[in-house]
């Protein structure tokens, strides 16, 4: 049985997901990678399923990072074919069940056609307020943090803002993730134990969840069992708890 969430009090809102295994999973069939990646979109549906089942409100997917045009050209060519056609065909679907939909990274390396098509997609959800979906898609945190600081950086050079008063929130508002909250939950699949580059900045409090499942075979039960593994950590927040006996 799936977990209650509506009791839990500690319930994580921000759940971040580093989806690995795709190319593994669809080799150890005997397939070309590509069909990992395509199994990988069902999966996808799944967890954003059981996100809005379970009143998570965002859930932030690794799809694609900057490093990953080191690929072979053709896979990289296909995951962007594969990106597309499934964005197309889901923007229905994620309207039609209140969810908005974001983007986050650095998208001006698309064709026009691919970035009007990601604009579409996010005017068409802009006011879902259900879950938001963000999918990071040529996107890594290094880059993240250094295009927010030269967004600060700018505002200083132009005297819109002085250095003293940079602060943590100045610098996260600058961020692909903006104003959204930290992540509270990340998890990776494919039995890798790193965080690749994502959502340095936002991930510094997260709890992790490590699982050996490939993306494609990822699915609520591995999903219940890393929000169960979440219920029972204590988030310290670099503080110590107080002692109940004293």
């Amino acid at each position: 049985m799936l977990f209650n969430n509506d009791i839990k009090k500690n319930n994580p809102y921000h759940v971040a997901i580093i989806m690995d295994g795709n190319g593994r999973w669809a080799i150890s069939k005997g397939k070309l990678r590509i069909y990992g990646h395509k199994a990988g979109i069902e999966s996808v549906k799944r967890a954003v399923n059981f996100a809005l089942y379970h009143k998570i409100k965002i859930l932030t997917l690794y799809a694609f990072s900057r490093d990953n045009w080191k690929r072979p050209a053709q896979e990289v060519s296909a995951l962007i074919e594969l990106f597309i056609s499934a964005l197309e065909l889901e923007v229905k679907s994620i309207h039609s069940n209140n969810i908005r939909l974001r983007i986050i990274g650095d998208i001006s390396c698309f064709s026009k056609n691919i970035q009007d098509r990601i604009s579409y997609a996010e005017m068409l959800t802009k006011n879902n307020d259900s879950l938001l979906l963000n999918i990071a898609t040529n996107y890594d945190g290094r880059w993240d943090i250094i295009e927010g600081v030269k967004k600060l950086a700018e505002k200083v050079y132009r005297g819109y803002l002085y250095p003293d008063q940079i602060t943590e929130d100045t610098l996260t508002s600058q961020l692909a993730t903006q104003e959204l909250s930290s992540v509270d939950l990340l998890i990776r699949t494919g039995g890798e134990y790193r965080i690749s580059n994502f959502l340095l900045w936002q991930i510094a409090y997260a709890e992790f969840y490590f699982t050996n499942v490939l993306w494609p075979d990822f699915d609520e039960i591995i999903f219940d069992s890393a929000l169960k593994a979440f219920y029972l950590r204590e988030r310290r927040y670099g503080t110590v708890l107080p002692d109940i006996n004293k």
